[in-house]
Parts: C-alpha cells; structure tokens; sequence
C-alpha cells in the first residue's frame, strides 16, 4: 500500500537533518551528471493563479523520480503533492501532501549552502522575515553550525515576535526580535533574508565582512529583496539551479550586471576536489531558486524515515 504523509508527519527535529542529508546528496550526484532537474512548469488559470510542476529525480544507488505540483491560488499559502517513485521497482513509494515539504526542502537547500560556503565557525545569525521559509533556513543554519544567538526582524511585530517563541522552544537558542534589518543583521556571521519584498530590504552597508547571505524571497528584474551592492560585497555568489536562474519569467535580478557571469553551481562548489581556504572577510552570498528534483528527494529521504 503506497504511504501517504502530510503536514503532521513532518515534524521532529530529526526532519531537516535528513532533508539537508538528502539534498546534498543529490546535489553530489547533479555534479556528476547523474540528476534529472528540468526548470519548473507554470500553467496559468487567468484571473485565479498557477499550478506550478517540477518533476526530477536521481540516478544514483537508490535511482528515485518524481514530481511536485503546488498552486499560487491563495497568497503565500500553497497546497502540494510530492509523489515518489521508484525507478528500478517501478512502485509508487509514497506521496506528500501539505505545505511544509516546500519549506523544509527549501531551508534543507540553504543548510547546504550555509555548510559549504559560511565561515566554519559561525555562530551568529540575522534573519529578515519571519514566515515559514524563515523558520526552515534557521532550522538548517541549527543544523550545520554551532550558533549562539539569532536576531530577527519582520514588518509584523506580532509575527516576529511569535517566531521567536516558536523558535527559541524548538530550537534552544537566543533569539531576539529587533526593530530593523539593519539591527537584525548587524555583525551576523549568517544572514537569512526570506520576505515577500519585491523592493531591496537588505543593503551592503549594513553588513559586516565574511558574512554569509541566503536568500530564498524574490530575485527577478520585476522584483528582488536583495539590493545589487550585496552582490558587489561579496567574493563568491552561488546558485543550486543556474537551469532555473534562466528560466524566470522576469530575469534573473543579476541578469544585465556584472555579477550575472560570476554566479557559480552550488553543484560545482560541493565537489571540489579540496575545500577552499575561506578567509575571515570573504563574504559568500547564495541565492535559492529551487532545484527540481530535490524535493522529490526529501519527500524520499521523510517517507523511509518514518516507514
């Protein structure tokens, strides 16, 4: 019988440690031409929104594939399917329903970038936003680093407060809600920008040398939270879909720019044969666009978890 789990079965903190696991996973086996992560679909319903499919897979020891489909019919609230199959079996492993898997996928991507791209020994983060993309990057920023104090800042006062009682029971850390971006981010080793802006929220000036940036909210031409002298600040900018920078709609927010030729494959990164000495003022910058395929391989990673 094939198993199906929603967002009740996805919680635990032995989530985003097997998440991160899966994603980097499959990252390593992009790097070796052994994935399977086609830009997303969008069909459009005029007047209502979109459903939106990615559909992917690994070819690796345990060879899965699979799909997402979500819709953008409600604001920030998306309903999913993730369904996984087996490609050696040809058996329906299992489906996801909800709409935590996006999240934890997403953060579990960030957790990878935090791991292979911020200062070892980071301990301090600033997070710009306070929904759930928010809560998942610093659930995987916990996961990959040792940190010992958190600031965040949202417009709401009632959600970032409420983000830090969430967050503060979950995870253990000290965390404080701030009265700005530039007080949440303000000497961050880590830097966490996950809003709805479509107007830059986060600037260089605000930041201190060596940080690390992830951003998961808008990056196109139409709209980014992430004013362009970030990308001036920083030695290293990364990606985990180049495929998907390509494909928005909108371009690519570095479309144009300098910076455009510069952004590297996270994939590439990963498999360097030698990690590269990182300095204590190289400031890295990675910008989440979704890799297909990779929730295909967390919903596969959860669903033997919990099997």
């Amino acid at each position: 019988m094939t198993t199906i789990l929603t967002d009740q079965d996805l919680t635990g903190s032995a989530i985003m440690p097997v998440a991160i696991d899966a994603v980097e996973t499959a990252i390593r086996q992009k790097a070796q031409g052994r994935m399977i992560s086609p830009p997303r679909h969008h069909v459009t319903f005029p007047g209502k929104g979109d459903l939106v499919f990615t559909v992917g897979g690994v070819l690796g020891s345990a060879p899965i594939a699979g799909f997402r489909v979500y819709d953008t019919f409600n604001g920030d609230h998306h309903s999913q399917i993730v369904a996984v199959w087996s490609t050696e079996t040809a058996k329906l492993e299992g489906i996801v329903i909800g709409e935590k898997l996006g999240a934890i996928r997403t953060g579990a991507i960030g957790g990878v970038a935090i791991r292979h791209l911020s200062d070892a020994n980071a301990t301090t983060v600033g997070v710009v936003g306070s929904g759930f993309q928010a809560r998942a990057q610093l659930a995987a920023a916990a996961a990959v680093r040792r940190l010992s104090r958190v600031r965040v800042y949202s417009r709401n006062a009632k959600n970032r407060n409420a983000f830090v009682e969430e967050m503060q029971r979950h995870l253990g850390l000290d965390i404080e809600a701030v009265g700005s971006v530039a007080e949440a981010v303000r000497g961050a080793d880590i830097v966490i920008c996950a809003t709805s802006s479509s107007m830059p929220v986060l600037h260089a000036q605000d930041l201190k040398p060596g940080v690390h940036i992830n951003t998961v909210g808008p990056k196109t031409l139409g709209g980014h939270e992430i004013d362009l002298d970030v990308a001036e600040m920083a030695h290293r900018i990364a990606t985990d879909s180049p495929e998907q920078m390509h494909a928005y709609a909108s371009p690519f927010f570095l479309a144009g720019t300098s910076h455009e030729e510069r952004v590297e494959d996270l994939a590439s990164i990963i498999s360097e044969d030698k990690t590269r000495q990182r300095s204590a003022d190289t400031t890295t910058f990675f910008c989440s666009t979704g890799l297909a395929g990779t929730e295909v391989a967390v919903a596969a990673a959860i669903l033997k978890l919990r099997g």
